[in-house]
C-alpha cells in the first residue's frame, strides 16, 4: 500500500490559482485589508458594494490559509458547547450567541446562492455524536436546555440514530438543525473571484513587513511596496500573532490535522449506511470530525492539536499523528477494512480563552479586527464581513455590540505555553479515558 500523500496546503485548492501581482510601489485606498480568507474577502465585497475603494493584501494567495484548508462543516456551533456558554455568559447572553451563530450560517448560505457557486453544499445539519455512555448526560442535558431556550437543536436517542442509520460508532447525539457541509476550496475561490469582479485590488504573495498605525493615515508596508489608507481591517485569524506580531495575548494558533480517504465504492457505502450524509463531530473534549464528500470519499480530522512556543506556526508533517489517525479511522469505521486514508494536510485555527470570536477596534476607530473563530470560521468568518464593514463605515451593528466584553489576556511566554499545554493535556486525558474504555468494549 502506498504511503498517504501530504499536502502543504490542502487538496481543496491543490490546483492552485492564477495569482494576482504582488504589491509594488506606493498605493492609496480608502481601506486596506490584511488577509484573504473568508473574513477579508467578505468584508472587501461588502465595502465595495458601498462604493469604498479597497486594497487587500495577502501573504500567499487568497484561500491558502484556514479558509481553504478546513474540514468543510458549516455549523452554528459557538463557544465550547452550549452548557458551558450558559455557565460562563448566562442564559440570556448564551441564547443571543446561539442565535448569532444561526444567523451566520444563514448569511453564508445566502452568500453561496449569491455567488452562484456549486461548492457541494449539502444542508444536512451537523450531528454531535456520542460514542460512550459518559457522553450521554452532557449531550442530553445540553440539548434539553438549548431546546427550552429556543435554540435549534434536538437530541437523537439510540432509536433515532438507528433510524437514520448513522455509522456504527455513533450511539446517540445532538443534531444542529441549521447548516451542513461544503467544499471549502470552491467556496473561498468563488468569493475571491467575486471580489476581483467587484473591482477590489488584491495583492498576493505580499507578506506584511510593517504596520504604521499610530497616526492617520495608516501605512501598511511589504517588501515591494506600501498601501496608505484611512482605515485598516486585520483579518488574519490564527496567523495574527505569528505573521503580524499582534493580539498575542488574545488569540493563539493551534495546528490541526485533516485527512481524506480514497473514494468508497457503492458497496462500501452500503456497509456503513449513513444515507443522510450528515456531517458528524464527536462529543470528545478535543473532537473528531467526519463528513462525506461529493466524490465518494470520507474526510475528517482534528483531535490531536499542536501549539508552538511563542505562537509560532508549527510544522504540519507529523507522521506519528498520521499513524494515530489511520488506527483511529479503522476503529471508528470497522466496516471499512479495505478503505485507506489517501492524504493528509492541516492548518491553524485561532483560539480564544472564552471560545468566542473577537470583533475589536482600536480607540481611534481606525483599526478593526475580525479573528478568533475557534474552528467555526466558515460561517462566522463570512458573517464578519458586514460586521466589519459597518464598523469601518461608522454604522451601529448589534452583532458587533454583542461581542463587546472584557478579554482576559493570556500570560506571556513561557507561562502561555504552560497554560495552553496544561489545558490541552487535561482535555486529552479525559478523551483518552473514554477511548481506552471504548477499545475495551466499554
Amino acid at each position: 500500500m502506498a504511503p498517504p500523500e501530504f499536502f502543504e496546503t490542502s487538496p481543496w485548492i491543490a490546483g492552485g490559482v492564477q495569482r494576482q501581482p504582488a504589491l509594488a510601489g506606493a498605493v492609496k485606498a480608502d481601506v486596506v485589508i490584511i488577509g484573504g480568507g473568508f473574513t477579508g474577502l467578505s468584508t472587501a465585497l461588502r465595502l465595495r458594494e458601498e462604493g469604498v475603494d479597497v486594497a487587500l493584501i495577502e501573504r500567499d494567495h487568497c484561500g491558502s490559509g484556514a479558509s481553504g484548508r478546513n474540514a468543510g462543516h458549516l455549523t452554528p456551533t459557538i463557544g465550547k458547547d452550549f452548557p458551558y456558554l450558559v455557565k460562563t455568559a448566562g442564559k440570556s447572553r448564551a441564547v443571543e450567541y446561539a442565535r448569532f451563530a444561526d444567523r451566520a450560517v444563514h448569511y453564508t448560505e445566502a452568500m453561496i446562492a449569491k455567488l452562484g457557486v456549486d461548492c457541494e453544499y449539502v444542508p444536512t445539519g451537523n450531528v454531535i455524536t456520542g460514542l460512550h455512555p459518559r457522553h450521554r448526560k452532557p449531550l442530553a442535558d445540553g440539548a434539553d436546555l438549548a431546546a427550552k431556550l429556543g435554540v435549534g437543536v434536538a437530541f437523537l436517542d439510540e432509536a433515532e440514530v438507528r433510524r437514520r442509520n448513522l455509522p456504527s460508532h455513533v450511539r446517540f447525539g445532538v443534531i444542529e438543525q441549521s447548516g451542513g457541509h461544503l467544499h471549502p476550496g470552491k467556496y473561498v475561490l468563488a468569493l475571491r473571484q467575486a471580489v476581483l469582479d467587484a473591482g477590489v485590488r488584491i495583492f498576493e504573495d505580499s507578506a506584511v513587513t510593517r504596520i504604521e498605525d499610530a497616526a492617520s493615515p495608516i501605512v501598511v508596508r511589504t517588501a515591494g511596496g506600501s498601501v496608505t489608507a484611512e482605515k485598516l481591517v486585520i483579518a488574519t485569524n490564527a496567523y495574527t500573532p505569528a505573521t503580524l506580531g499582534r493580539m498575542k495575548s488574545k488569540v493563539f494558533p493551534v495546528r490541526v490535522t485533516l485527512f481524506r480517504t480514497a473514494p468508497l465504492t457503492a458497496q462500501q457505502w452500503h456497509r456503513i449506511g449513513w444515507e443522510g450524509r450528515e456531517a458528524l463531530y464527536t462529543a470528545h473534549e478535543a473532537m473528531e470530525n467526519y463528513r462525506p464528500q461529493a466524490d465518494g470519499r470520507i474526510s475528517g480530522g482534528s483531535k490531536w492539536v499542536q501549539y508552538g512556543y511563542g505562537s509560532t506556526l508549527t510544522t504540519g508533517h507529523l507522521p506519528e499523528v498520521f499513524a494515530q489517525w489511520r488506527a483511529l479511522f479503522a476503529r471508528r469505521f470497522p466496516e471499512l477494512p479495505d478503505v485507506s486514508i489517501e492524504s493528509f494536510w492541516g492548518g491553524w485555527i485561532g483560539l480564544t480563552l472564552d471560545f468566542l470570536p473577537i470583533h475589536q477596534a482600536n480607540a481611534r476607530g481606525t483599526v478593526f479586527h475580525g479573528i478568533g473563530y475557534n474552528g467555526h470560521g466558515i460561517a462566522q468568518g463570512t458573517y464578519a464581513g458586514p460586521m466589519l464593514a459597518d464598523q469601518v463605515l461608522g454604522r451601529p451593528n448589534a452583532e458587533v455590540d454583542l461581542f463587546r466584553r472584557r478579554l482576559f489576556p493570556l500570560p506571556p511566554e513561557p507561562l502561555r505555553w504552560l497554560v495552553i499545554k496544561g489545558i490541552t493535556s487535561a482535555l486529552d486525558r479525559i478523551d483518552n479515558r473514554v477511548d481506552t474504555d471504548l477499545e475495551r468494549g466499554g
